[in-house]
């Protein structure tokens, strides 16, 4: 695994509001960084994302279950595990997702891929009773 893929990994693995500054190690200055709900330019901005993001969860935490990498590129599969005062009543939330990299020394594209109806819109209170009535319906 490369060095840039490596501290990635690790970071994430690890990350905490006091790992942040790991961000500016792992990342390049001007990175894109993107998902269903964001898209963040430069590593400024993406700190004040994750400061933000540990100021409204409770938890928050990583695991890494498989990566694949070829020539600069590299395909992480993870779960996340985190739990939010006013989604899913306050219990534990998991949602499976994907990161695509481009790095060299350091990671200068991230996008990643998640459900986010699972992630976020079935979880809230009156709306994910919705959300799930219409996903049974078209399932039968």
């Amino acid at each position: 695994m490369s060095p840039a893929l490596d501290a990635f990994c690790r970071l994430y693995q690890s990350l905490s509001p006091g790992a942040l500054d790991g961000l500016r190690r792992v990342y390049s200055k001007d990175v894109l960084f993107a998902d269903p709900a964001h898209d963040i330019h430069g590593i400024d901005a993406l700190v004040a994302y994750f400061e933000g993001l540990f100021t409204r969860v409770k938890q928050c935490r990583f695991d890494i279950i498989q990566v694949m990498e070829q020539d600069g590129e590299a395909y992480v599969r993870w779960e996340m595990h985190f739990m939010h005062p006013r989604l899913n009543g306050g219990c534990p939330v998991t949602v499976p997702g994907v990161s695509h990299l481009c790095f060299t020394d350091s990671v200068y594209y991230h996008r990643d891929f998640f459900d986010l109806g699972a992630m976020l819109y079935e979880r809230l209170p009156l709306l994910g009773g919705c959300i799930r009535a219409l996903k049974r319906r078209l399932n039968s």
